[in-house]
């Protein structure tokens, strides 16, 4: 029997990069998994066939994290149509660099709703169904913790605000049994951040170990969180950096 068998997990923002990472592990872990995606349909479907592949239920829902009602409504159909909620993981984000006086009303407007709106509603939504031993792990940033360039205002503002969400709801839902943690990925290989983009040699400099994380890094780390051997682990931030803020 695999470790989390039994189990359903929603991710949000989980047809690519390191949500999809997220949920192929989770899958292979033996839970059946339902994830949100905004636009990309196809690599919505590629996903959910890789799910399938693990012999587990996939379950795509199109719903942009910055409308409450379409986050709201994604967990509500989780329950619906895969039977309970035992794991949420708050993944959905966005990103643009620019100094503070080019920043967009619109871009701030959207950085908030994502990652604090969407994953305050989520969660919100989500503690309604999950029982004791329910697991909630939010997809953070190194930035929230060391922000070595200009022009992330509102990124490293916004994942700040996600650690903050985490240690209260810690604190709020450990007499429920559940536990809620935060990741802090750093420079991760993925369509957002090429290891082999043009700004990717600068942010290498700061990196104990050299090299880009991967989305399977990130993904491992969720795994363990959610899984027996993160029963004992909440209000926690987990650097997978590399060791940039070390």
């Amino acid at each position: 029997m695999s470790r989390l068998t039994g189990s359903v997990a929603l991710v949000t923002g989980g047809s690519r990069g390191i949500g999809a990472a997220v949920v192929r592990r989770l899958a292979g872990d033996g839970a059946d998994v339902a994830f949100t995606y905004r636009e990309a349909a196809d690599s919505a479907k590629a996903v959910v066939a890789d799910i399938e592949a693990y012999g587990r239920t996939g379950l795509a829902i199109q719903a942009d994290s910055t409308d409450g009602a379409a986050v709201v409504g994604a967990v509500e159909r989780t329950v619906a149509e895969l039977g309970r909620l035992d794991i949420l993981v708050n993944n959905a984000g966005v990103f643009a660099s620019a100094p503070i006086e080019e920043v967009s009303l619109d871009y701030l407007d959207r950085a908030i709703a994502v990652h604090v709106r969407g994953a305050f509603l989520a969660t919100q939504a989500a503690v309604r169904h999950m029982p004791a031993g329910g697991r909630i792990v939010n997809i953070g940033s190194s930035f929230a913790s060391r922000v070595p360039a200009p022009g992330v205002s509102v990124y490293a503002m916004t994942k700040t605000a996600v650690n903050g969400l985490t240690r209260a709801l810690a604190r709020e839902l450990g007499p429920r049994g559940i536990t809620v943690n935060v990741v802090l990925p750093g420079s991760t290989d993925t369509d957002m951040n090429r290891a082999d983009s043009a700004g990717a040699d600068a942010q290498r400099v700061h990196i104990a170990l050299g090299r880009y994380g991967t989305p399977e890094d990130v993904a491992a780390t969720v795994s363990h969180l959610v899984g027996e051997g993160g029963r004992h682990i909440t209000g926690a931030s987990i650097a997978i950096d590399g060791g940039a803020t070390a």
